[in-house]
């Protein structure tokens, strides 16, 4: 049974474009990418940015303020529940790989080496929450601009062309 409905998740995952993207991103499997694409249809235009996309699931810390004191708390743990779960076991998996890693020597890539540097300034439960928070800003990302982590998006070369450098020649 378990096996039929795993076979049935894939399928549905490559009908869908929005899924095949999410699935590009580390620590985001076939489970998280086809709860994700069915709790936002695979659009995440009437979101602001991405904090307001991470907020959505609850993992942006709560701000406390008074006067000119501000102090970010924990994470807020509002909205989506089981997306929220599946987003922090991916990034569990992701420091646990990226900490495997690197004890071999193996190269890391950015958000690795990210992850890791996270983890050595604070405890594995905050890393966790970093990089789940991160994790739902890529996907974010990659579902604004359909394109795979890790590729250059085209807002990306529409900022190139815009800049001084670009003008000056």
């Amino acid at each position: 049974r378990i096996s039929q409905l795993e076979r049935e998740l894939t399928l549905l995952a490559r009908q869908s474009a929005a899924c095949t993207t999410l699935l590009s991103i580390p620590g985001v499997g076939l489970l998280t990418a086809t709860a994700m694409v069915a709790a936002t249809s695979g659009n995440v235009q009437h979101f602001r940015d991405a904090r307001h996309f991470a907020s959505w699931f609850g993992l942006t810390p709560k701000e406390y303020a008074s006067g000119n004191s501000r102090h970010l708390g924990r994470i807020s743990k509002r909205g989506d529940r089981y997306l929220r779960m599946l987003l922090t076991h991916g990034a569990r998996s992701v420091l646990r790989a990226a900490s495997v890693a690197a004890k071999t020597g193996r190269t890391l890539d950015g958000l690795r080496r990210w992850a890791l540097a996270v983890q050595g300034r604070s405890n594995p439960n905050k890393a966790t929450c970093a990089l789940a928070n991160k994790l739902a800003r890529i996907c974010y990302a990659t579902l604004r601009d359909a394109q795979p982590y890790g590729q250059p998006a085209p807002r990306l070369n529409q900022k190139i062309g815009r800049t001084a450098f670009a003008l000056a020649t």
